[in-house]
């Protein structure tokens, strides 16, 4: 299950609205790197992919590939703006560890799959 804040909701909305994307579907997903060994993706995408795993998260679909699921399971995507500017916030219960920037981040090592 991903979970979506209600400030998210409401940024994924007005980013589809901006980008004419209205019925894309957010994509999440994780690939190796970053500072701390995995990053988060994010985009919109119009068709899921096969294999792919989607959420309905009220008006908003979110698409996952089954690879980058067995690290995001559980996540909660949230919004929010301060006096730097405003960016996605992931609260992901697998990271055990996170860098400073919020987006790359590392799950224990008994995690068997890697995307």
């Amino acid at each position: 299950m991903i979970n979506l804040s209600e400030a998210a909701v409401g940024e994924i909305k007005r980013l589809q609205l901006r980008r004419h994307k209205a019925e894309a579907r957010l994509r999440l997903g994780v690939q190796k790197g970053g500072c701390a060994d995995l990053f988060y993706t994010i985009e919109f995408e119009e068709v899921p992919k096969f294999g792919d795993r989607v959420y309905d998260c009220g008006d908003i679909s979110i698409v996952v590939d089954e690879a980058s699921l067995n690290y995001i399971s559980e996540l909660t995507l949230d919004y929010s703006e301060d006096l730097m500017g405003g960016g996605f916030r992931f609260h992901n219960p697998n990271a055990v560890e996170s860098c400073g920037c919020g987006n790359s981040f590392r799950v224990a090592s008994d995690v068997s799959a890697k995307p």
